[in-house]
């Protein structure tokens, strides 16, 4: 987990809302319905360039002033926005190198929203200007309480192919290798005949036949994309901060592509806030009869992403209605109960802040179906019933501010790594039904986990309180990666790897070493061959132990890497027997060619292990990982709950808390095994409940019962 620098000390209800949509007569009336509802702090003008600065160098804060002064007199707190994410007509128009624009080169003109460049000077310039002219007059009101930097920073896209972009991205490449010839060697650009001879002859990605890009150059645009955002946000932050009030947090909202969050948090933020709308889970684009998919409780997965940044974070858009532009992203409206369903999903996995998106749905623009809590006809309806509800129950989780999430193991990841998977499509179909899988069964097991990222300074005391690490799919492997997770093992920790682990070095080459590469001391395993699973015969399969465990998508055919023998006299004894005592051969391929070839290998290092999976993971090999390393459901002494209801636990002061979400349309039974104190009853509990449809339930344990 990384640093914040602000925490919420109590549960607190905001709301998206703006001022310059609505009459000026509907806003006091607006302001006291909110505070009527619980709401207390609204965020606005991260749309309004123009009602500052109509005109190039003509600047007026009567509107904002006028509704700020409202925002006193009602005690109602606001967010303010800097208003970035959509530069103004005249701005676009005299100055179109701001302009972002397609991988051809045609530049996305006015109209939508982001889409200017980062990389732009003239768009950082008058940026800053606008920032700067806002942080100045506005810093010290006594209404505002945080800033928010643009919007959804590499929402709508995430890559950028400007003229300013090639230029920017000469300048990172010649800091990063300072000459050509290291930039060829990196890029292996002999390959094709690529070769650079001239600074100026790199640009961003630009079309190519058949998309046959050099990978090595596409990592290092990825890894550029993501500078670029963090300086823009970080040219922000810097402005604002000489402003603002003591006090005043600095936030921005995501989660989004091609960004190291977790740095951008670090060097830029104070407190990190994400925009969750469940309700993706229900696109009328979506095959209604995929059963395997958790639907609307898949956004469990990003929160805990979310949680990776900023364990304390806020919810700048918690939805609150059905959602859908005119042209994209239908979806039906919240069910009774599912508004306060999906707020308290946010609340079990970490948010303090919940503000709704958004008051009332906007009667003009392309977002008329993003539905707030109000509709086009401001009457009082059931979400803002459904909100006030929540508000009741939110307020009563007071004394789980600042509580912490209880993990049952980890998973590492790495942006390397993640990047990689936006190139190499193999990479990119193992992991994702990895991290997939292992995500739906850890929720169907109630076995809670948290997602840890390693960086340059992650070092052994960061990964130590995770007694069990999976580590899915590694393929970018560096000395220092592998110096730190040999610590971890050592000092006690258990690794699970997979499938494609360490067979490539940090610009995206595949080393000359026998996988798993840096990582084979490690796993005492040696990948003999390797191979996607053939499609025309049964899966594959292997037995561990005489159970039948899966072994999907991707197979390492493996062998124990025993030192100081030969394969042959290896294959003597394995797999049931290793002359290496701190080997051992877990499983063995059950069919195709490869059958009795090592599967599942494990290998002691100091007081730790780590085991090699020779697949991907799915939902059953997953599962057989869980109750083999004894974190599967660390809650049963508790609560015995169906599969399709969530269990999170969160701790605060040596007092535990049971959350129990049940995202289904029908009501569920659970049966608590010990005496424990209902939050929302107010009363103490044990035995069989009926948790209705789209119920959340909150249960204090009862240490001395």
């Amino acid at each position: 987990m990384r640093k914040q620098n602000f925490q919420w000390t109590e549960m607190t209800m905001g709301v998206c809302y703006y001022p310059e949509h609505w009459d000026r007569s509907l806003w006091r009336d607006d302001l006291r319905r909110m505070k009527e509802t619980g709401i207390s702090v609204v965020r606005i003008a991260e749309f309004a360039w123009n009602k500052v600065e109509p005109e190039e160098e003509k600047f007026t804060y009567t509107f904002f002033d006028e509704f700020l002064d409202i925002c006193l007199e009602e005690n109602m707190r606001v967010i303010f926005g800097t208003p970035t994410a959509t530069p103004p007509a005249w701005l676009t128009e005299k100055y179109p190198e701001v302009l972002n624009g397609r991988e051809d080169g045609t530049l996305y003109r006015h109209g939508a929203r982001r889409h200017y460049n980062y990389n732009s000077g003239k768009y950082q310039e008058l940026s800053a200007r606008i920032v700067e002219k806002l942080a100045s007059h506005y810093g010290k009101h006594p209404a505002i309480v945080g800033w928010q930097v643009d919007n959804e920073l590499n929402c709508e896209t995430y890559e950028y192919h400007s003229e300013a972009d090639s230029e920017a991205f000469r300048v990172f490449l010649k800091d990063k290798y300072g000459t050509l010839g290291a930039l060829n060697e990196a890029w292996g650009t002999v390959f094709w005949n690529q070769t650079y001879t001239a600074w100026e002859q790199i640009y961003v990605p630009r079309p190519v036949l058949n998309d046959g890009y050099n990978p090595h150059m596409y990592l290092d645009y990825n890894r550029f994309i993501s500078e670029s955002t963090i300086r823009f946000c970080r040219m922000q932050t810097e402005i604002i901060r000489k402003y603002k009030k003591p006090g005043d947090f600095i936030t921005t909202n995501g989660m989004f592509w091609n960004i190291d969050n977790h740095k951008m948090a670090e060097e830029c933020l104070d407190v990190y806030t994400y925009d969750s709308y469940p309700s993706f889970a229900f696109g009328l684009d979506r095959d209604p009869k995929n059963t395997k998919d958790l639907n609307d409780r898949h956004s469990s997965k990003n929160l805990t992403e979310v949680r990776s940044i900023c364990p304390h974070f806020g919810i700048m858009e918690q939805q609150s209605g059905a959602n859908g532009w005119v042209t994209r992203m239908s979806g039906p409206a919240p069910r009774p109960g599912q508004v306060r369903l999906w707020a308290m999903q946010s609340v079990a996995h970490g948010a303090d802040y919940i503000s709704f998106f958004r008051w009332r749905t906007c009667t003009f623009g392309t977002e008329i179906y993003w539905h707030g809590i109000l509709d086009y006809d401001n009457r009082d309806n059931r979400k803002l019933a459904e909100v006030k509800e929540f508000y009741r129950d939110f307020k009563k989780l007071d004394e789980l501010c600042g509580s912490e999430y209880v993990a049952a193991f980890g998973i590492l990841k790495d942006f390397d790594n993640v990047w990689d998977t936006n190139i190499d499509e193999i990479h990119r179909r193992v992991a994702e039904a990895s991290e997939e899988e292992i995500f739906e069964i850890a929720q169907l097991t109630h076995t809670p986990y948290n997602v840890i990222y390693l960086h340059e300074d992650t070092i052994p005391e960061n990964l130590a309180s995770y007694p069990v690490l999976f580590y899915p799919h590694p393929v970018i492997m560096t000395e220092k990666r592998a110096e730190l997770l040999k610590e971890y093992v050592a000092q006690g920790g258990t690794l699970v790897l997979g499938c494609r682990s360490g067979y490539k070095q940090e610009n995206g080459k595949c080393v000359m070493m026998p996988q798993p590469g840096l990582l084979r001391e490690l796993t005492g395993s040696d990948v003999k061959e390797f191979s996607f699973v053939h499609g025309m015969e049964e899966p594959v399969w292997a037995d561990w132990d005489g159970k039948r465990m899966e072994m999907p998508i991707f197979n390492d055919v493996m062998e124990p890497a025993v030192s100081g023998r030969s394969d042959e006299s290896a294959k003597e004894t394995y797999p049931k027997d290793c002359a290496d005592d701190k080997i051992k051969v877990l499983a063995a391929y059950g069919n195709s060619y490869y059958t009795g070839k090592a599967a599942l290998i494990e290998k002691k290092t100091g007081k730790g292990r780590t085991l090699h999976l020779g697949s991907a993971f799915s939902r059953q090999n997953a599962e057989l990982l869980f109750e083999y390393l004894g974190v599967k459901d660390p809650l049963r002494h508790l609560i015995e709950a169906p599969e399709d209801v969530e269990l999170v636990m969160r701790r605060k002061d040596g007092r535990e808390y049971l959350f129990v979400l049940n995202y289904q349309f029908e009501s569920r039974k659970i049966v608590l095994k010990k005496a424990m104190r209902s939050v929302f009853k107010e009363i103490e509990v044990c035995g069989e409940l009926e948790i209705p449809a789209f119920g959340v339930e909150v249960f204090e344990v009862l240490m001395n019962k």
